[in-house]
């Protein structure tokens, strides 16, 4: 098919719940995506945070092809191999003690909340659910989670939410503190506010919450939906923040591409969603976990050292071209925001790149890239260019 015949076919058949940029995708190789006429784009989204490993890997196409080949599902009704591996490597290379796996990052939110809900009534009775977040922060797309998200827009046309959260400022323990009462059983932290902006939480905000919920008996809930998998430069970014969350939700990046997602529990924890009391059809599909155990064998210490030196070569190589749209930089590993200057807008910006050949999202009032974490530097330096060509 041409570009043209797969947007009009998508226009006519698909909801159209996606400002889609006008773009139609054959392949992709390394960080590089190809539409059917064989136009180059540099992908500097790696599908928002997904496709961790870039495109064409090998290894990874390779464990998905002999899995398929030998088992697809079962269900949970049964015991499979892949599953059970990946959760014993996620457990070990995290500290946390049990796994429970899903599909999508809103899913693995929900399996939070309810089990940081549960804890709190098995130990305290009725009357003890509030949730605090913060504000700016982005949680998913159900019904629950769009509660959860502290940004008013998601509020909205989808009455009644659920209820039970309320919504302190980012880095202000004193706020935190005001949100507190006898209702409230966790606290829920994207560590790295994604779609608010790309906006990293200071460590000692953090380590100050994580001593907040300890004394309170409250959960300390990271919401590692986009920064987890290697994202930040560590495995999880709450791994460089020294504290260990009673519960950690991952999606995005896990299977390199395919849906999966998740949560890690810690000891204390890991009884509480006990037979019965959650489920999911699809998690923890032998598929999807062989493919996450192809990503955990590439994303090494020592990758995870190189993805935050990418990082940190991407970002100075941003704020040297001194492009009179762009401000600060900030960010970690390959997880990086862009200051949008007064007079401006980000959806101008992504819509002059993506049209020259550069593929970028935006966040909040500003910029994000989340390139494939094994982008090279020549790939790097050719996304460079397209900046400094058109925005100069």
């Amino acid at each position: 098919m041409t570009s043209e015949t797969i947007k009009n076919l998508t226009q006519s058949y698909i909801m159209g719940t996606y400002g889609r940029f006008p773009v139609a995708v054959d392949r992709g190789e390394g960080a590089r995506l190809y539409d059917p006429e064989g136009r180059e784009y540099i992908d500097f989204t790696s599908g928002i945070g997904v496709t961790a490993l870039g495109y064409g890997n090998a290894p990874w196409a390779e464990a998905v092809a002999e899995q398929a080949k030998k088992l697809v599902h079962v269900s949970n009704l049964f015991y499979t191999e892949p599953p059970a591996k990946l959760a014993e490597i996620l457990c070990k290379r995290t500290g946390e003690s049990c796994v429970f796996f899903a599909n999508g990052g809103g899913e693995a939110n929900e399996g939070m909340i309810k089990l940081a809900r549960k804890y709190s009534f098995d130990k305290y009775g009725q009357g003890r659910s509030t949730i605090i977040t913060l504000k700016n922060s982005f949680h998913g797309r159900t019904i629950t989670t769009l509660k959860a998200t502290g940004q008013d827009v998601f509020h909205n046309f989808f009455f009644p939410f659920t209820e039970g959260f309320r919504y302190a400022a980012a880095n202000d323990l004193e706020d935190l503190k005001a949100q507190a009462g006898g209702d409230v059983c966790a606290v829920m932290l994207e560590l790295v506010q994604g779609e608010g902006g790309v906006l990293p939480l200071d460590k000692e905000y953090v380590k100050a919450v994580e001593a907040l919920c300890a004394e309170k008996d409250w959960l300390l809930l990271a919401d590692e939906v986009q920064t987890g998998v290697g994202r930040t430069g560590s495995l999880f970014a709450f791994q460089q923040y020294d504290i260990l969350p009673d519960v950690v939700s991952f999606a995005k990046g896990i299977a390199g591409g395919l849906p999966m997602s998740g949560i890690l529990a810690n000891e204390k924890c890991r009884n509480v969603l006990g037979p019965g009391t959650h489920a999911t059809t699809f998690g923890g599909n032998p598929v999807c976990a062989a493919a996450g155990l192809a990503v955990q064998e590439i994303l090494s210490d020592e990758f995870l050292e190189e993805v935050r030196a990418r990082g940190d070569y991407l970002r100075k190589g941003i704020e040297a071209l001194d492009l009179p749209c762009f401000g600060k930089t900030r960010g970690m590993g390959l997880m990086i925001g862009i200051e949008v200057k007064e007079g401006w807008t980000n959806k101008d910006i992504a819509g002059r790149l993506i049209d020259n050949g550069l593929l970028v999202l935006t966040a909040g009032p500003g910029m994000r890239l989340l390139p494939p974490l094994v982008i090279t530097k020549e790939e790097m330096d050719k996304g460079l260019a397209i900046m400094k060509k058109v925005l100069a």
